[in-house]
């Protein structure tokens, strides 16, 4: 991977090889960090962060929810995340930003500096150049979510991503592309690291965040779009047949964006393609960067 140059790191845009931690950083021992994947897209008015404010929101909340103390404003994280996409000098970037417990105290409740970074380089596609367009090939994992009231799901922390690590290389070695999780219900969660949608007879049904899942912020963007697109979007349960059922599949996500799913545990979902819902919610999303869906939300944030 080609590294870009630069990196904002505890307040200072510096050389992406001087961003460093100790070895002994809590978070590397005990996943104390929390993070968010944020993406900036060239528009027809230039390049914009999507949902840049939204997405650091969640970084705050994430980190009340374990106790990390981020020493910057919101404000600052979302100047930060502008002032190193202008450093690289790019336009169309993955953009991560992290806090998490560094080197200080030893042990799981010490104390210890909370550290600060904003890195971003260029990602493409998550899931394949192709996957967009023809769909993926996804399987149902042996490996299943937290039981609630153990780990929150609902904080996009790092510890949380042990998880989906484990669902995505078991899928991965059994030659699927992604990896789908159950809850602790034995009932549909997400993806390793997205969430999921079923279309029945033109419907939209989406797990709810009570199945152990991260509430995305592209899930969000895709239920209101719908919604004002006249299209019928129902939360609730799901038995794990329902993937094999459904007219359609897709799963969603920063990194994965809206990539349909084509087939499950070898049984192919609908039509083995994309179906013209998937592409009606493809049209719209995508649709927020080219100009023909307006951004009535005020979700493009300039650079």
């Amino acid at each position: 991977m080609q590294y870009p140059d630069w990196i904002w790191h505890n307040g200072t845009i510096k050389p992406w090889a001087d961003a460093t931690t100790h070895v002994m950083a809590h978070a590397l021992h005990y996943g104390s960090s929390v993070f968010e994947g944020i993406r900036c897209y060239d528009t027809a008015d230039g390049p914009a962060i999507f949902r840049l404010t939204d997405h650091n929101r969640r970084l705050y909340q994430s980190a009340k929810i374990h106790e990390i103390d981020i020493p910057y404003t919101l404000d600052e994280i979302n100047a930060a995340c502008r002032e190193v996409i202008a450093a690289n000098g790019s336009t169309t970037d993955y953009l991560r930003p992290v806090a998490f417990r560094g080197l200080g105290g030893f042990g799981l409740s010490a104390e210890t500096p909370v550290d600060v970074a904003v890195a971003t380089w260029k990602m493409g596609k998550y899931l394949g150049d192709e996957a967009l367009e023809n769909g993926i090939d996804a399987c149902v994992s042996s490996w299943q979510r937290f039981a609630p009231n153990t780990i929150p799901a609902g904080a996009k922390a790092g510890g949380n991503y042990l998880s989906g690590t484990l669902v995505a290389r078991e899928a991965r070695r059994l030659g699927f592309r992604e990896g789908i999780a159950l809850a602790s219900t034995g009932l549909l969660s997400e993806g390793a690291g997205e969430n999921l949608f079923l279309v029945f007879d033109g419907a939209l049904h989406t797990t709810p965040v009570s199945a152990a899942l991260l509430n995305g912020i592209t899930r969000n963007s895709i239920i209101t779009l719908a919604r004002e697109a006249g299209l019928t979007v129902v939360e609730r349960d799901l038995p794990r047949e329902y993937l094999y059922l459904c007219d359609e599949l897709f799963m969603c996500g920063t990194a994965a964006e809206i990539t349909p799913i084509r087939s499950v545990d070898g049984r192919q979902v609908g039509a083995g393609k994309a179906g013209p819902v998937t592409r009606r919610i493809q049209a719209l999303f995508f649709g927020l960067f080219d100009g023909s869906t307006a951004d009535t939300h005020g979700w493009l944030e300039r650079v």
